[in-house]
């Protein structure tokens, strides 16, 4: 069957070109931080059509020393995941969810089954790490029920190991989308991409939530931080905060009134 087109999904932005850039090996800062960008029908999902046209991004996040990660938006192909930490030699200890669209924690797109958070949790028994305003969203897209889900507010900390991961609510793509801040680092999810932003016109979007969230949640974000977004919408895989808020059109928009002509 033909998959679904991009254009049909949850995001908004560029589409990526042929060339597309490779996003980071395992890597870290030389302090004991394991972290690894992953593009969905390349990296992992390599036969899953899907896959491939959505460009989702999954990434780990861990400590080495400890050899226990984080596995954000884990879709697709979940045993491929698992084996891309345990060739590393880490182990999943828990998942951090951004939102609650299928192509980031499994469900059903278009008629077509995606693997996810349940498959995950067959295998694993580890938190489901989501902000507390998505988890009805969660339950319904996934099944998976709130007794394996650990809410959180905006300003929750994740530990693995001696890696702090904070968790930051930026409603506006979903009502309790959220990014994740590791040491000048920032997992996006649908909320921002190098160019554009998540669309705010599906299922309990919010156009004046997102102008918030990007311009005020986000706001205290360095220049110097690095951005690392939900799909591969630009030519590059990731970008700092400075630059992305040099080219990317959202943030011209500078009032409120300005955002919802475009938005609203």
């Amino acid at each position: 069957m033909t998959p679904p087109d991009p254009d049909d999904g949850y995001a908004s932005g560029a589409r990526p070109g042929p060339d597309r850039e490779r996003g980071a090996a395992a890597g870290g800062d030389g302090d004991g931080l394991y972290f690894r960008q992953l593009l969905s029908g390349r990296d992992f999902a390599q036969g899953n059509q899907i896959a491939r046209q959505m460009v989702n991004f999954s990434y780990a996040i861990g400590d080495r020393d400890r050899g226990e990660a984080l596995l954000v938006d884990p879709a697709y192909a979940v045993g491929d995941l698992l084996d891309l930490l345990a060739a590393d030699g880490m182990r999943c200890v828990g998942v951090l969810a951004s939102h609650y669209h299928v192509d980031h924690v499994g469900g059903e797109l278009m008629g077509f089954r995606v693997e996810g958070i349940t498959k995950l949790l067959q295998r694993l028994d580890v938190p489901i790490h989501v902000q507390r305003d998505e988890m009805p969203w969660i339950e319904r897209s996934t099944g998976v029920g709130s007794d394996q889900l650990v809410a959180h507010d905006s300003g929750d900390v994740v530990d693995v190991g001696s890696v702090e991961v904070e968790l930051i609510h930026t409603p506006g793509h979903t009502p309790g989308s959220q990014c994740f801040l590791v040491r000048r680092r920032l997992v996006s999810g649908d909320t921002l991409f190098l160019e554009g932003c998540g669309r705010t016109d599906l299922p309990g979007s919010d156009p004046a939530a997102m102008y918030e969230s990007l311009h005020t949640r986000l706001a205290r974000v360095p220049d110097d931080a690095v951005l690392y977004p939900g799909h591969l919408y630009a030519p590059d895989p990731s970008a700092t905060m400075g630059e992305t808020r040099r080219t990317n059109y959202v943030f011209r928009l500078t009032t409120p009134q300005e955002w919802l002509a475009m938005f609203g």
